[in-house]
């Protein structure tokens, strides 16, 4: 299993229907609104690297209100 956080920027006010959008992934196990210089961080459990690539980078990425991610994989 490969285990990612996929940092979220978002537009101002859309953080709550952006929240449930990003859980509805397939992938995608927990999703939390933060507060700080990110406005979510999702947390991905899947099994590949090239499957991280496609959550964070192909289906959270193209969520309307999504204006930047960063990812981390976990190396634990």
């Amino acid at each position: 299993m490969v285990v990612a956080y996929v940092m979220v920027k978002a537009h101002t006010g859309e953080a709550d229907r952006l929240k449930r959008d990003i859980e509805a992934i397939e992938g995608v196990v927990e999703a939390s609104i933060v507060a700080g210089d990110v406005d979510l961080i999702a947390k991905v459990d899947v099994e590949t690297p090239g499957e991280v690539k496609d959550v964070a980078a192909t289906q959270i990425q193209d969520i309307d209100g999504i204006e930047d991610t960063q990812t981390y994989i976990a190396m634990d």
